[in-house]
């Protein structure tokens, strides 16, 4: 496994991570065995960071990670974020400085570990100033409970406002092939600030997976709203991911691999963290990372499916929190 700095004050970790959103929520029901074993799998193949929160599952993938934590512990990257809050009143967005110790003790608590190497604010709340979260964020490195702080989502002044409090080891957002705002602004900052890129859905909510169909694209739960999953935007968007897979398919590769590589080609401050619970997509996925492609396979790509063939608009995380548009 090759491995990439996060930013110019963040950890080396693995090329490609792994997030573990998926082995708790949003794509249906999940054998906890195979999920363990997958990140058991993905530790031995050389993935370092493994990519959790607070709100997956309400606590239980950080319940779920603990399982191989107690055993690995030193394998591990251990990326964890909070902000966004699960409980009887649903889905909402915290994150007063008064509260984000607490919510570090308690990931602390589930996960079985006594820091975190990287704690992201999850999403910016908007009733408070992003510097004053990272103000109290910043209070914990100080002690030793966490190593790295980074967010998630922000916009490109929210950034900038992080940075000027704290070093921000790690952006993450979404990004992929399907979905490719994050690029008119929020990347470049990032870039003139330092601060490295965590893609995370880099494979489009499996989309670019190869394997949707217009009839099992809406059946896992995080597909079910999303724009890009329904309709007339869903025929088009399938037209494309089946250009993907042809173009993959003269690389020898998959679409993930291919869509993995075109990630990992715009630049080396990039590390995504693609999501899987079964050990047999993981080992399809890392693949990617021998998959080089040149500057011609970019422009192709570029050509073949450009940013704005695809179609639908994602959630607005300017909107209300609701379990649809918080993952």
């Amino acid at each position: 496994m090759k491995s990439r700095q996060l930013g110019g004050c963040g950890p080396v970790v693995s090329a490609l991570g792994l997030g573990c959103m998926g082995m708790s929520q949003g794509y249906g029901e999940v054998d906890e065995q195979e999920a363990i074993a997958t990140i058991d799998a993905a530790l031995d193949a050389g993935v370092t960071l493994l990519d959790t929160a607070m709100s997956y599952g309400a606590g239980a993938n950080e319940r779920l990670l603990a399982h191989v934590l107690k055993r690995r512990r030193e394998d591990v990257v251990l990326a964890t974020k909070f902000g966004i809050v699960r409980d009887v009143a649903g889905t909402h967005l915290d994150a007063r400085p008064d509260r984000v110790r607490g919510f570090l003790e308690a990931s602390l608590a589930r996960l079985g570990v006594e820091h975190v190497d990287l704690y992201y604010l999850h999403r910016v709340d908007p009733k408070v100033p992003i510097a004053d979260t990272v103000g109290a964020m910043a209070e914990l490195v100080a002690e030793g409970k966490v190593a790295h702080l980074g967010v998630s989502e922000t916009t490109a002044t929210e950034l900038e406002q992080a940075v000027a409090v704290h070093p921000i080891a790690a952006l993450q957002l979404e990004w992929s092939l399907t979905w490719r705002e994050c690029e008119d602004e929020t990347v470049s900052a990032a870039r003139r600030l330092g601060v490295g890129i965590v893609p995370y859905s880099p494979l489009g909510r499996g989309l670019l997976t190869g394997t949707l169909t217009a009839s099992s694209a809406g059946q896992a739960p995080m597909r079910a709203q999303d724009p890009r999953f329904a309709g007339e935007a869903l025929d088009q968007n399938l037209r494309l991911a089946k250009v993907v897979a042809e173009i993959a398919a003269e690389h020898e590769a998959t679409s993930a691999q291919l869509a993995l590589a075109w990630l990992l080609a715009q630049g080396p401050d990039v590390v995504p963290i693609p999501g899987t619970r079964h050990r047999a997509r993981l080992v399809d996925n890392l693949a990617a990372v021998d998959l080089t492609l040149s500057a011609d396979d970019l422009a192709r790509l570029e050509q073949a499916v450009p940013r704005q063939a695809w179609a639908g608009d994602r959630f607005s995380f300017a909107a209300p929190v609701t379990e649809r548009n918080a993952p």
